[in-house]
């Protein structure tokens, strides 16, 4: 199973980003897993920023990002995106994408990163000031 996440670089604040993820492998049906986006700071924990639900009916974000960005998916291209608007200097951080095979989303459980099966190599997105 690979995750491939892409679409980081350097915005100023204010700005957007658009991340994908796409995910393939010879046994990995997508519509069978959850997929989560973390992000990682310099010296700072992983934290959780969104989570989708296998068919994209149930999201759940981050406080820190909500009604800033959107996740959703696109189950035909195999693919998750984060839309990333009104950014700021605090978002600057790799972003990842992971799975789980979980049947449904818990915002209690998936939040949390070692849930996750599997994880994208991360892709890194900086808002200057």
């Amino acid at each position: 199973v690979q995750l491939q996440a892409s679409g980081g670089g350097l915005v100023q604040t204010g700005g957007s980003l658009r991340l994908s993820c796409a995910a393939s492998g010879r046994t990995f049906t997508f519509t069978d897993y959850l997929m989560g986006w973390f992000r990682q700071a310099p010296g700072k924990e992983r934290e959780f920023v969104s989570v989708i639900s296998r068919s994209g009916g149930v999201t759940y974000y981050a406080g820190s990002v909500k009604r800033r960005f959107t996740i959703s998916r696109d189950n035909a291209k195999n693919t998750v995106y984060l839309q990333m608007d009104s950014l700021k200097p605090e978002d600057t951080a790799v972003y990842y994408c992971a799975a789980d095979a979980a049947d449904r989303l818990n915002t209690t459980v998936h939040i949390s990163s070692r849930h996750y099966d599997y994880w994208g190599q991360g892709t890194q997105v900086t808002v200057s000031s």
